[in-house]
């Protein structure tokens, strides 16, 4: 299964949690049901970004099988979908002088330039100043990365609210504490928010997993 068929995905109709798990799956449950009448309007989420994924489940089964093997091409800019030759340049180098001279032990030597006091700082240091300065790095990196997860969650949660909870209320003052990261606040704007609306909500924004979803056969 290609990694866009099993992307991790929600459905949600009438405010309430429909199906949850890979999309291929998600998206012939919902069909089913449409083609039974039982249900009238949908909206299926992509869990890793919150945003709507955009499903054509006119045909057969297989007719949107083949569909979702082709997902939509994703432009980011002008020139997004060209490759970057000064890449092609350096992969090509790299092989070619793979197996010629003394080989790398993955450390590669090239010049930093500090202020005095922060030299002055590095020799009180226990270790050498490249150990230290290669833990320095490795701990911003470490913490950057935390950041970022954060805020990939916090952006997930609110396209998730944008699309789904506009008119219920304490939205506006939902997405302030959402992006505030005021996970108590957030909790007091959307308490009268449908349950399923408002457990998939915390889920993405903090990555809670103690609700579990329906999977991808009929809510009862």
């Amino acid at each position: 299964m290609s990694e866009y068929l099993s992307k991790a995905s929600t459905a949600f109709g009438d405010q309430h949690l429909l199906f949850s798990g890979p999309l291929v799956e998600v998206a012939l449950a919902v069909k089913n049901e449409l083609e039974k009448g039982s249900l009238r309007t949908f909206l299926v989420f992509d869990d890793m970004t919150g945003s709507v994924i955009d499903l054509d489940l006119r045909g057969s089964d297989a007719d949107v099988v083949e569909r979702l093997s082709c997902p939509p091409q994703q432009f980011t800019g002008r020139y997004a979908t060209r490759r970057d030759k000064s890449a092609e340049t350096v992969e090509d180098d790299s092989a070619e002088s793979k197996g010629r001279g003394r080989p790398k032990l993955g450390v590669v030597a090239r010049e930093v330039t500090l202020l005095p006091s922060q030299w002055d700082w590095l020799t009180t240091r226990p270790g050498s100043a490249s150990a230290i300065l290669r833990r320095l790095v490795d701990e911003a990196m470490h913490s950057e990365g935390a950041r970022e997860q954060k805020r990939a969650a916090h952006e997930a949660a609110y396209q998730f609210m944008q699309a789904i909870a506009g008119d219920l209320p304490g939205y506006e003052e939902g997405i302030r504490a959402l992006f505030a990261d005021n996970r108590t606040k957030l909790e007091q704007c959307i308490a009268a928010w449908p349950v399923d609306i408002k457990t998939h909500t915390l889920r993405l924004a903090f990555g809670l997993s103690d609700q579990p979803t329906k999977r991808a056969t009929k809510a009862g």
